[in-house]
């Protein structure tokens, strides 16, 4: 049994979990805080997200590798299955809608999960498409999730991580731009192949070359509200 402790203890306790792999040490903080009568929702964000956050900054600075972050995120996994069933429990508002998919022709999605988990724990609502993903299905998310009014733009993230694929991405803004959708998304594009200038010649409002990026990139787009 762990003794009582304060929030903050208890939170930081959660992020090194999480960092460290523990997906049962987690579990076990979770429900203390619960027990303790903590706010689900500062564990969250104080100690989920933030333990991925630092798996980013990590990951970023080559200090940990994708088997290292796939776990962290099942360690966090661990947590949020507790925390957010939680009765007291109240979801904070998301900081917007970002819609992550792998174009048509390219079946590789390990740096797309990566970025939807650490997306995720940065408060945002994820639209998952999956691998493979038909370019008509990106423009008809796009229309489904797109309002007017929003304080958050809308952010669309694609990756290849093949040559022969990559030049569908721009084919997505395309056909974005023909349906009249273009300029209530913000279009984010990465991938092993993707570079900076690619990603301005296709028109993408902005290149991500790592996860850690990717998760700064939806930050700063979601806030740059459609014109």
């Amino acid at each position: 049994m762990m003794k009582a402790m304060s929030g903050k203890n208890l939170f930081d306790l959660l992020a090194e979990a999480v960092t460290t792999m523990k997906p049962e040490l987690v579990a076990e903080l979770a429900r203390k805080v619960l027990e303790q009568g903590l706010s689900p929702e500062d564990a969250l964000t104080q100690g989920l997200a933030a333990g991925m956050r630092r798996m980013g900054e990590k990951y970023a600075a080559k200090e940990c590798f994708v088997p290292e972050v796939l776990l962290a995120s099942r360690a966090m996994y661990a947590g949020f299955d507790i925390l957010s069933k939680a009765p007291g429990h109240k979801p904070r508002i998301t900081r917007g809608e970002v819609i992550l998919g792998v174009v048509q022709g390219d079946i590789h999605d390990i740096g797309k999960n990566i970025v939807k988990v650490m997306v995720q724990a940065a408060g945002f609502e994820v639209i998952d498409l999956g691998r493979n993903v038909p370019l008509p299905e990106f423009v008809k998310a796009v229309e489904s999730h797109s309002s007017d009014g929003s304080e958050h733009s809308l952010v669309l993230g694609m990756s290849s991580l093949m040559t022969t694929t990559m030049p569908r991405m721009g084919k997505v803004i395309e056909l974005l731009d023909k349906a009249g959708l273009r300029s209530k998304v913000k279009v984010l594009i990465g991938g092993a192949p993707v570079t900076e200038r690619f990603a301005k010649n296709i028109g993408a409002d902005a290149y991500a070359p790592d996860a850690h990026s990717a998760v700064l990139e939806v930050e700063r787009l979601a806030g740059q509200v459609s014109s």
